[in-house]
């Protein structure tokens, strides 16, 4: 009871014992009262119901526009009070700061979804995503993966229509467990004399005969191993050698697609079991840390630029094929990253070491027979130089050059504090091209130079590898061809063509 006359003691009521309406305002707070001696506080202690108190009448409430004057700060009459009233309308203080305090202190989120948590994320995870859906989609990486399926089950349902068995058995046995070589040549396979004139072809003075996409048999006097170039080569035919001809016959065979088909085409299920493994893990982060359209220039680059220097350098009878030479210049990638890291990495030299070893293993792999060593070696040699133009610098070259030193991403696609984005760089370039190169530090000079002299070298290589594949019969260097394979029984000539012929 006493508690109750103690709260019931706030409720100040009228005459008649009722509680009156409430006066204050919701939409503005209602000033405070103004006391006028410390007999009109009432006390708890006080029988309300014996003497009431007429707030009305003892309590008068300051002026709305008084109160506001002074700052919402009740005017007391304490001498120690700091009730300085605010200048009506006052206006901040002009002062000319410094263009660096208005800049943005926050890191931007990663697109990649990179280190966004303490315990560092794996590349290409998206915050808030769980299980399957927690990365980012690689869509380039799954089309690719799904065009190299989807012309593989092509190849296998072509030899089953060709020789009556997705798998070549016989005359001798496909290793990779695929179709046979003159299948894969029938498909689009690199293969020299579908694409220029060879010597031991175009000069022979016998008509060649050459194996069908259906031999099954080395009996050279079996239809199936009577067929003309043209009909080996497909894609509507080549120019067919005649006996007695030359090197200079025109028009010669000129099937340049054999440079870019060859990245889709796979030997067997080995074959592509191997690289689709890689595609779709190492590839995919890739495409998740670069961006799609930097990581399909790289790996067509690659692919294409690899082929081309097999072209130049291996056996002319390899019927090369395989998406191996994309995926080495994704691992030049890789490389790159990690040099770029370096600092940043807990372990860099064990992850050094265990990618150099499987580097190691890939090229030594590429010296067996049948396999094209040369398109290992020139996709790694493209995705260095397309890495060093296309990966963001690191940090401890942004330094020296005056960037910011943002958190690093593999590419340029954001910008960190201090940094103007890449769509204002271009406009800027654009509008006043020679003050974008004004105050740069003798080190920025250089290191574009690098990146520029890197690209340079690939595109003038590419150009003259092309250009002396068409130029030169053949390969004028005399111990490239040892890049490819190893001296063991007589390995080095089984890429060499075995061509037969009979007398007119």
């Amino acid at each position: 009871m006493a508690a109750n006359d103690y709260y019931n003691s706030f409720n100040h009521t009228d005459s008649s014992g009722r509680v009156p309406p409430s006066t204050h305002s919701f939409s503005r707070p209602t000033p405070p009262p103004v006391y006028t001696g410390p007999t009109d506080i009432p006390s708890p202690y006080e029988n309300h119901n014996e003497h009431p108190i007429n707030h009305h009448s003892q309590v008068s409430l300051a002026s709305e526009n008084d109160y506001y004057a002074q700052g919402g700060r009740p005017p007391t009459h304490d001498q120690y009070a700091d009730d300085i009233p605010l200048k009506a309308n006052a206006q901040p203080a002009i002062v000319n700061e410094a263009d660096w305090t208005h800049q943005n202190t926050q890191y931007p989120p990663s697109p990649e979804g990179l280190n966004t948590s303490p315990h560092r994320r794996r590349r290409g995870a998206l915050p808030g995503k769980r299980g399957f859906f927690k990365k980012k989609i690689p869509w380039v990486t799954w089309l690719l993966t799904a065009i190299d399926i989807g012309v593989f089950i092509g190849e296998l349902v072509k030899s089953a229509q060709l020789t009556g068995s997705p798998i070549e058995t016989k005359p001798t046995f496909n290793p990779m467990i695929g179709p046979s070589s003159y299948v894969q040549i029938n498909m689009g396979a690199r293969f020299i004399p579908c694409m220029k004139n060879v010597p031991g072809v175009q000069n022979n003075n016998q008509t060649i005969n050459w194996s069908c996409p259906n031999s099954t048999t080395t009996d050279a006097n079996d239809p199936s191993n009577q067929c003309t170039l043209s009909t080996l080569c497909g894609f509507n035919g080549v120019p067919n050698p005649h006996p007695g001809g030359s090197l200079d016959d025109r028009p010669e065979p000129d099937q340049w697609f054999r440079f870019i088909v060859p990245m889709f085409l796979h030997g067997g299920f080995i074959h592509i079991g191997f690289n689709m493994l890689v595609q779709i893990s190492m590839g995919a982060d890739m495409e998740r840390m670069i961006g799609w359209w930097r990581y399909t220039l790289v790996y067509l680059a690659s692919g294409i630029f690899g082929f081309v220097l097999g072209g130049n350098y291996a056996a002319q009878g390899i019927a090369s094929t395989g998406a191996s030479g994309s995926l080495f210049g994704i691992l030049a990638l890789f490389l790159l990253d990690l040099f770029y890291t370096w600092k940043e990495r807990q372990s860099p030299w064990v992850e050094f070491i265990l990618m150099l070893v499987g580097v190691g293993i890939s090229f030594v792999l590429g010296l067996l027979p049948g396999l094209d060593n040369f398109s290992h070696i020139g996709g790694f040699i493209m995705g260095l130089a397309l890495g060093l133009c296309l990966l963001r610098s690191p940090n401890w070259v942004r330094e020296r050059i005056g960037l910011a030193r943002t958190p690093y991403v593999a590419m340029s696609g954001g910008a960190g504090p201090g940094t103007a984005e890449p769509d204002d760089k271009a406009k800027k370039f654009t509008k006043q091209p020679l003050d974008y190169f004004k105050g740069r530090k003798p080190f920025w000079w250089i290191w574009w130079l690098i990146r520029v002299g890197a690209l340079v070298a690939v595109i003038v290589g590419f150009i003259v590898l092309v250009t002396n594949f068409y130029k030169y019969p053949k390969s004028n260097c005399s111990w490239c061809y040892r890049l490819s394979c190893l001296p063991v029984k007589n390995w080095c000539t089984e890429g060499n063509l075995q061509l037969t012929g009979s007398s007119n």
